[in-house]
């Protein structure tokens, strides 16, 4: 009896271990090996999708490099013939006016001030009334109007140009060396009215328009610092882009700037990364960004080991893909350095990491 019972319970056990472990079907097992080699088919499209990714970014890079060749081009047009002729002209008779000068008057701190211009306003339109007189009268000799004087302040040497017009020259730098010189003329009808901008040599994307509504009437003075400012932040702008091109021409990817070079991005290939730095000037008058990105994208590095991460998806692990980490101290350093001397920093931290 106990016999029969065993070999009922033994009996019972089977069932129930056949029914935990149920036979595989033709189609089952078909759609498991499916699986299995959409795997290897899906290592096989992530290969594919970035070797389209290169080529969406080649097509991006041939596109955007066209665009700065017309713009260089639209530059070049738009700043010569007629510009070429009002410089070379007022370039002339600024010569002329300095050279037929008596004297010249270096100012600094609060010398140049509100008065002294209106001195030099009342003493252009003097001789340009005492010119305007009939017959000889207007040769009769007199010490005071033979006295021709020139004022140097800054970087700005001002002048009396003929027809009650003041004349003030621009003299720019960059790293004590002499660079463009930027000429603005400013006349008005008598003494009494408002002056206004007559003709100048500023390039035309800097708002001198803008100021002259801005300042000229209101603070004259104001309006003839803040034009040497301009220019003078302009050049040393973009002779720092210069400087980069000449320091790490090698190195630099794509290089994108503005016209008054207040929006600078460029690319730099450091060791096994490339290296994406971004600068915003808050104003044109400024000389350090105020707002910096910079980011390092391990690209190299991680098309070498592109094999061993497709291998490790084939396991069910997931993909890795390379991160741009954004570098803080250097964005630090390009805002309290000018252009080379942050882009010297980084790179010279990226040879002491490198060869530790």
């Amino acid at each position: 009896m106990e016999g029969s019972d065993m070999e009922e319970s033994s009996m019972k056990h089977n069932i129930m271990s056949s029914r935990k472990k149920p036979i595989l079907s033709p189609d089952y097992a078909r759609r498991h090996l499916e699986q299995l080699k959409g795997r290897g088919y899906a290592v096989t499209g992530e290969v594919n999708f970035m070797q389209e990714e290169d080529a969406r970014l080649d097509t991006t890079r041939a596109r955007l490099n066209n665009v700065l060749k017309r713009h260089e081009e639209l530059k070049e047009r738009l700043s010569r013939d007629s510009d070429k002729m009002i410089y070379e002209r007022l370039q002339k008779e600024f010569e002329a006016a300095l050279a037929a000068q008596t004297e010249e008057i270096y100012l600094d701190g609060e010398q140049w001030n509100d008065g002294l211009l209106a001195t030099i306003r009342e003493r252009v339109h003097m001789e340009a009334d005492r010119k305007a007189m009939p017959g000889d009268m207007g040769m009769l000799p007199d010490h005071h109007f033979h006295e021709k004087s020139s004022y140097k302040v800054g970087n700005k040497v001002i002048c009396c140009l003929e027809g009650a017009r003041i004349g003030i020259q621009y003299e720019t730098s960059f790293a004590d060396e002499p660079r463009e010189l930027y000429h603005c003329v400013l006349e008005s009808r008598s003494f009494l009215e408002k002056m206004t901008v007559a003709e100048h040599t500023v390039p035309f994307f800097l708002p001198v328009r803008e100021a002259e509504n801005d300042l000229l009437s209101s603070n004259a003075m104001r309006f003839i610092d803040y034009v040497g400012e301009l220019v003078q932040a302009y050049v040393d702008r973009r002779e720092q882009v210069n400087l980069i091109k000449e320091l790490y021409g090698n190195q630099i990817g794509e290089l994108y700037h503005s016209l008054p070079y207040h929006v600078i991005e460029f690319v730099l290939n450091v060791y096994d990364c490339k290296v994406t730095l971004s600068l915003r000037y808050a104003d044109l008058v400024s000389t350090l960004p105020t707002r910096t990105r910079v980011f390092a994208w391990p690209v190299h590095s991680s098309r070498r080991n592109m094999t061993s991460t497709l291998n490790r998806n084939v396991t069910g692990m997931p993909l890795v893909q390379a991160v741009p980490t954004r570098l803080a101290y250097a964005e630090d350093a390009l805002q309290n350095m000018n252009l080379p001397e942050g882009s010297n920093f980084y790179l010279h931290f990226m040879v002491i990491r490198n060869n530790q």
